[in-house]
């Protein structure tokens, strides 16, 4: 008797054991990061918020802001965006025409997410850097956002096994010892990581601020540096705790291949 509670008690606590929750990510896509003078001046763009290596889909309503920065000046591109299907949830394209020489980035800022198994709303700061037509100068700017991530090596041009690295900020200022999500996008779903827990795998930045990372196979990565607001928002009447994330997506490129 004895040994059937035992039994029982220990099924009931595996299962109750939950597994390794899926990270979200906030989603900036270009179809070239590199644009080459003999390459097509237009690209598109993606934006959707996923869980990228499992292809689950979130619904992404439209973003509060969506806009690119060249040579100094801002752009704003909501007007741009076309309802789209990512992972089989609502997203957003648009096309964009680079007409110059330069580094463009272009970033997001979505409205905030309601996450009931968290408890707590998501607003994901997104960013992604094209160049263009030989010019790669201002990579490492800063926006300005609330919480970005300032990178330390350039996000475009990268081979699997190159180190990236960038730095986490907050206001304007570095956070040391956070918490970095990164995570491959699965688009052709023939990757298979071993265990739930090598789905995105969990680093943190040192006192610095800075994170160093060198990704396995080449594709686009996106790394997510998350920390709690320092406001609340409401949900059905309670104030609720808001994620931060810094998010950029960085290609990689296999040696050799083009």
């Amino acid at each position: 008797m004895k040994k059937s509670i035992l039994t029982v008690v220990l099924v009931l606590m595996l299962l109750s054991i939950s597994p390794p929750v899926a990270a979200h990510f906030g989603m900036i896509i270009p179809s070239d990061s590199m644009v080459m003078p003999t390459d097509k001046r237009t690209i598109q763009l993606q934006l959707s918020f996923s869980h990228p290596f499992e292809n689950i889909g979130m619904e992404l309503v439209p973003p509060k802001t969506f806009a690119v920065i060249t040579n100094n000046r801002r752009m704003d591109l909501r007007n741009s965006l076309k309802a789209h299907s990512v992972m089989g949830q609502r997203a957003w394209k648009a096309n964009y025409k680079l007409n110059r020489p330069g580094t463009y980035v272009f970033y997001m800022e979505p409205q905030p997410y309601w996450e009931p198994a968290e408890d707590c709303f998501i607003v994901h700061h997104t960013k992604t850097v094209v160049t263009a037509f030989g010019d790669d100068e201002g990579w490492d700017g800063e926006l300005g956002l609330k919480t970005e991530i300032v990178p330390l090596a350039k996000p475009f041009g990268l081979y699997v096994g190159n180190v990236f690295q960038g730095i986490v900020k907050m206001d304007g200022q570095p956070i040391p010892y956070t918490t970095v999500e990164v995570e491959y996008y699965n688009r052709d779903r023939k990757a298979v990581a071993p265990t739930d827990y090598m789905v995105a795998q969990t680093i943190k930045t040192d006192g610095d601020g800075v994170f160093t990372y060198a990704v396995p196979s080449g594709g686009w990565w996106g790394f997510a540096a998350l920390n709690t607001a320092d406001y609340k928002l409401k949900h059905n009447g309670k104030e609720k705790d808001v994620e931060l994330g810094a998010v950029i997506w960085v290609k990689f490129h296999r040696w050799g291949q083009k």
